[in-house]
């Protein structure tokens, strides 16, 4: 490259002044070009722009305010269907805590002193108060369960008071009696101030969860007293396996129904309905849905309309998003939540007609700024033509001054820079910041980046070899903890080659580089063998070493023979002196007592046991569980029996088997567990483990895992 008159020719310099005298050259060319046509076409130019942006205006319009309102309805018919959600999985839970309170008691009814129970009092009226009714022709001084229910009347006086949705509590019994908790005793009399029989054993909520044996949701039902509409929460009540009562809470719907009523507004508002496709809520005169509720009333998914057919079937199975349906002569856009808990579903309705309100306003405004705007440019165009042209030509002057000068000024740092890169590249040198780098620009930037660059590309490697030497170091570890933990389970099979009367054997599988999971078998004496099946909370290091010790815990206080339960207490007690972490473990802990194949055994909060009779399927053998190891201090523990016949199997795991996920998200499930079981039930412990972990492996392909996996099966020989 030379230089002429200072320009490098074929350098930068001349680059530049070409660039900046074509790009003038350019843009004279090109405003003489469009002057030109201006003046001839300015008008059908006009025209066409303003039909292209009126359509533009329009379609971008209803495509902004499609979807900012399918975002807002269907965010405000979810929080909506949220909030009803929560309000029947609070009383759900209420239900359950209520049956669980009545199973206990009943369960030990005959070691309980019979309290005292009374009718209802009208003097009491408005006053919280524990209430007897029966059905027509029951004494119900004669009834077994009362004296015992009186028990529960304070914890269902408090479930009333702190229930935020709740309003009467009661339970119900098969001998036709019922105890309820209210503040309304002056209704359960007639004008004559006799007191109305109930019929307990008839009513819905008692029928349906007696019949199911389930938590039972009624559909919308009439309150014997008041009158209101509600929806009854109940469940059986179980003694001995014995259905013995059932337990209720009320949800009165009225603020459901005003708040359905106040949602109706300008085109706009929000229908409930149940699992049978029946409308329960509307406002008054929305037009379009007839409230029903009566056993008899119109399945909306059987419409006429197929359009609101398909919706309303859609509706009741999954959020539906945003949809128009079209409904007589009218367009309207719904979106419905379904209400998971009770199986209705929450629909927001708007008119669509005034989605297009803002668009016609935006059209008209458009057209009276359009047209004042081409006015004002057909005026000031001829002057303006004539002053560009004249900036132009000055433009041009100063511009060829002007880059004659500051191309020098430009080049010469950067020539210099790339000249002493190449140097870095050929020796090795850093590029080091220099003062005729200093410009005060983007070229004094660009030299303190390089020169930042050299000095971290430096240290970025020094770091690199850093964290290499870390990360070995780490991984050693890791492995060395992994097979430590491997050999503090039991690892050598047979286990017991001289006690050929069972055979057992069992895996642990970890998900992370070590787990949390545990199992251990051990002889107590020559006719008891102690099994443990357990899981830690959390994963990793820390879930190892809590695995380690509430391991050595249990096997050192069931050598000392203590039974399951007492060991079980034992174990919680001492974690529960030193838990900061607040780590807790979930554990199964049996006894088999070898020559009988009777097994004693508590649960703390662990995995349902399987157990397979001779020649017979794997069931779940579904125990009481206690709380988790570590959760909470003076816990006590309930120790149960179960039978293993000889050629029969027990088969315990932890979560990490029905809850083994694939790349669906598919769960493998309690259900595909006992199917898979029951199809190699014929093979051993030893081949019997391997079967399973190989069928979870298949099922879960190459989704991550994400828990621990441990088995153990144990068998009685049948010889």
């Amino acid at each position: 490259m030379k230089k002429i008159f200072g320009i490098t020719i074929g350098g930068l310099h001349q680059k530049i002044l070409a660039l900046v005298l074509l790009n003038l050259l350019i843009v004279i060319a090109i405003f003489g070009v469009l002057s030109y046509y201006q003046a001839y076409t300015l008008s059908d130019v006009v025209s066409k722009a303003k039909a292209e942006q009126q359509e533009s205006i329009v379609q971008i319009s209803e495509d902004t305010m499609n979807r900012t309102l399918e975002s807002s309805m269907v965010k405000i018919n979810a929080l909506q269907a949220y909030v009803a959600d929560e309000m029947f999985e609070s009383v759900k839970n209420d239900v359950i805590t209520l049956r669980t309170l009545a199973e206990g008691l009943f369960a030990r009814m005959d070691k309980i002193t019979p309290g005292r129970v009374s009718l209802p009092d009208p003097a009491k009226d408005g006053e919280l108060t524990a209430q007897v009714l029966y059905s027509e022709g029951v004494d119900y001084k004669e009834s077994v369960y009362l004296p015992v229910a009186s028990y529960m009347a304070d914890a269902m006086k408090a479930m009333y008071t702190s229930a935020e949705y709740s309003t009467n509590v009661y339970i119900g019994f098969e001998d036709g009696t019922i105890m309820l908790v209210d503040k309304k005793s002056s209704d359960k009399f007639d004008e004559n101030g006799d007191l109305i029989t109930f019929p307990v054993c008839e009513r819905p909520w008692y029928r349906g969860a007696a019949d199911s044996g389930l938590l039972h949701f009624t559909g919308v039902i009439t309150d014997t007293y008041t009158g209101s509409v509600c929806v009854t929460c109940s469940a059986p009540v179980y003694a001995d396996r014995k259905l013995i009562g059932v337990v209720g809470i009320d949800i009165f719907l009225d603020d459901m129904a005003a708040y359905v009523e106040q949602s109706a507004s300008e085109g706009g508002f929000i229908v409930i309905i149940n699992d049978k496709g029946h409308v329960i809520f509307a406002p008054e005169n929305n037009g379009i849905f007839t409230v029903e509720i009566s056993e008899t009333a119109d399945d909306i998914r059987n419409s006429s309309n197929s359009e609101l057919a398909a919706f309303a079937a859609d509706a009741l199975t999954a959020a539906t998003g945003l949809r128009s349906v079209r409904i007589g002569e009218k367009d309207y856009y719904m979106c419905a939540t379904p209400l998971g808990v009770i199986n209705w579903t929450a629909v927001m309705v708007v008119d669509r007609e005034l989605t297009e309100k803002p668009t016609k306003a935006m059209l008209a405004e458009y057209d009276k700024i359009n047209e004042e705007a081409t006015a004002a440019f057909r005026a000031g165009s001829a002057s303006a033509t004539q002053a560009v042209l004249i900036i132009i030509l000055c433009v041009l002057v100063i511009s060829v001054c002007g880059v004659l000068f500051f191309a020098g000024r430009i080049v010469d740092p950067i020539e210099s820079m790339t000249a002493d890169i190449q140097e870095g590249g050929r020796t090795g040198k850093l590029f080091e910041m220099l003062d005729k780098y200093r410009t005060g620009d983007e070229i004094e930037v660009l030299a303190k980046a390089f020169d930042d660059l050299s000095k971290k590309t430096k240290q970025y490697i020094i770091d690199i070899t850093e964290i290499t030497k870390e990360k070995e170091r780490i991984g050693t570890e890791l492995m060395l903890a992994r097979r430590i933990q491997a050999d503090m389970l039991p690892n050598i099979y047979p286990a017991f080659p001289d006690r050929p009367e069972f055979d057992i054997y069992a895996t642990m599988t970890p998900a992370k580089e070590v787990g949390g999971d545990f199992y251990d078998f051990f002889l107590i004496d020559e006719n008891h063998l102690g099994m443990v099946i357990a899981d830690v909370s959390g994963k990793g290091i820390p879930a190892a070493l809590f695995m380690m010790m509430s391991k050595i815990l249990i096997n050192n206080y069931a050598m000392q023979g203590g039974s399951p339960a007492k060991v079980l207490e034992q174990t919680n007690a001492t974690v529960c002196k030193k838990n900061d972490e607040e780590m807790f473990v979930t554990v199964w802990f049996g006894v088999l007592e070898i020559s009988t194949g009777k097994i004693t055994a508590a649960n703390a909060g662990h995995e349902f046991p399987v157990i397979r009779k001779a020649n017979g399927d794997f069931e779940l053998f579904k125990d009481k569980h206690g709380f988790v190891i570590g959760g909470m201090s003076g816990i006590k523990y309930k120790e149960y029996e179960m039978q293993l016949e000889k050629g029969g199997m027990l088969f315990l795991y932890t979560d990490g088997l029905p809850e083994a996920t694939n790349s669906e998200e598919v769960l493998f499930g309690t259900e595909r567990m006992l199917e898979v079981m029951n199809a190699n039930k014929d093979i051993g412990p030893r081949q019997f483990l391997p079967k399973i972990q190989e069928t979870v492996d298949a099922f879960v392909g190459d989704a991550d895992k994400f828990d621990d996996l441990t088995m153990l099966a144990i068998t009685l020989s049948d010889k």
